[in-house]
């Protein structure tokens, strides 16, 4: 893109005159980001979403471009030189990069040590969900040789292309710790990226610093070694409540995007498989018992006894006082249907004997119909083994039948259920629906409605 503006970015750093370094840094001064902006909204919804929540600040102390946190706050500072430098599409794909490191909390709590392999083994699972065509040839990406003629040296050479032939072996789509692990087993691949840390000669064609002057060829930038891309630093350099109060924001942030590509079906070009994997982070935010706790709690009536025991506050011992009690009055029915295989309802299970330490409730099996008959009166502090008394096909409605001819009974109720059924409609007291993992409502849910999902971690605990 800054090819077609000027020369100057053609040559190499000593090769360029003051005038024409004056001119590189006033392009810089006057170069604007928001037409990638834009452009990112038009392609991009999700990301363009959430980096509405991101601070964008043009800064010439960074070589590249770079995610940070200050003062809990998320801040990408970039290089205008570097990012003027590089086509529109894999602008598009640096924005992109940076934002996968703030969904996936590489620059909050995941950081590791060494840092240096924990920066290249988060590029390179972050790469892995973005286009080949959008990176540039620097970056990092599993499958594909370093990009190498930047070394002189015969030795260093040496050592990169074994790097190279690492990178080159493994495979996409992997987590960041999983590259973290390949890059620490090969020891001299190890050795020789975090030798790069300290940076080294300098081959001579980084960009001018914010002085405008010519690297003086003993410099750290770092533009020499072979999968330079972003800047990671600072990633560590902030306090426990900043870190707490971050991913509190980027939580919500991430929620809030999600949600919205949900309900309009524009995604982007986030694959099928990352969507689902953003909604499980979404719902891991959320701790599915407690609310089921808050749930019952919520759900709650109060009991009133008259009783010469205690002290009528108005009219003190004329009028006997009152007694208040107060019970968890929450019905919950349990899918057994055909669909849900016996695992999972030992799963539901699990989870019922975790809530009947806590509170009373009742349970109703059901498929296609409501198992009245089969009901359990689960007491507070009860344990029971797993019991399947249907198999049928599933249908939410007589669940909401059931549910408007004990409205005097019960004050809220929850459904235990893998979601595949039709929408039975609004309904008339709180309803919380408990989704199976890997499974999701076929429908959208209704207003008054809580939906969690459930963890296959839970059978383990339970």
């Amino acid at each position: 893109m800054a090819k077609a503006q000027t020369t100057a970015t053609d040559l190499p750093v000593e090769e360029r005159s003051k005038e024409e370094l004056e001119k590189l840094l006033g392009e810089a001064e006057e170069y604007d980001l928001s037409p990638h902006l834009v452009n990112l909204l038009l392609h991009e919804p999700f990301f363009s979403t959430l980096l509405r929540k991101v601070t964008k600040v043009k800064s010439m102390a960074i070589s590249t471009a770079g995610v940070t946190v200050r003062d809990a706050e998320f801040m990408m500072l970039w290089n205008p030189i570097f990012v003027m430098e590089l086509e529109s599409m894999k602008i598009r794909g640096l924005l992109k990069h940076e934002l996968y490191h703030l969904i996936f909390k590489h620059c909050t709590n995941r950081k590791q040590d060494p840092h240096m392999l924990w920066n290249w083994a988060t590029d390179l699972a972050i790469n892995s969900l973005i286009s080949e065509r959008e990176l540039p040839e620097e970056g990092l990406r599993p499958g594909r040789a370093l990009k190498l003629d930047k070394i002189a040296d015969p030795e260093q050479l040496e050592k990169w292309k074994k790097v190279s032939d690492l990178i080159k072996s493994l495979p996409l789509g992997k987590a960041s710790e999983w590259y973290m692990l390949k890059l620490q087993q090969d020891k001299e691949a190890s050795k020789t990226i975090q030798g790069s840390e300290k940076g080294g000669k300098c081959n001579g064609n980084c960009k001018p610093g914010g002085d405008g002057k010519p690297c003086d060829g003993n410099c750290t930038c770092g533009q020499g070694t072979p999968g330079h891309g972003d800047d990671h630093e600072g990633w560590g350099d902030i306090s426990d409540e900043e870190r707490q109060i971050a991913e509190g924001k980027i939580k919500q942030a991430l929620s809030e995007a999600v949600k919205r590509c949900d309900r309009t079906g524009q995604w982007g070009s986030v694959s099928s498989s990352t969507r689902e994997t953003l909604r499980r982070m979404i719902n891991d935010a959320i701790d599915w018992k407690r609310v089921l706790q808050n749930f019952c709690g919520m759900s709650q009536r109060a009991n009133k006894s008259r009783t010469h025991k205690r002290v009528n506050r108005k009219y003190p011992y004329i009028h006997p006082g009152v007694r208040r009690g107060h019970s968890a009055s929450v019905a919950i029915y349990m899918d057994q249907s055909g669909s849900v295989g016996n695992d999972e309802v030992e799963l539901f299970f699990g989870a019922l004997n975790q809530l009947g330490r806590i509170t009373k409730f009742t349970l109703y099996p059901f498929d296609w119909t409501v198992d009245e008959k089969n009901s359990i009166e689960w007491r507070k502090g009860q344990s029971l083994p797993p019991v399947r008394t249907r198999s049928g096909g599933t249908s939410f409605h007589p669940i909401e039948e059931h549910v408007k001819k004990n409205l005097q009974t019960f004050d809220g109720h929850i459904i235990l259920t893998d979601g595949e059924a039709a929408d039975p409609g609004p309904s008339r007291q709180r309803r919380c629906w408990v989704i199976l993992p890997d499974c999701k409502l076929l429908f959208k849910p209704h207003r008054n409605d809580i939906v969690v999902q459930m963890d296959r971690h839970q059978k383990k605990n339970s």
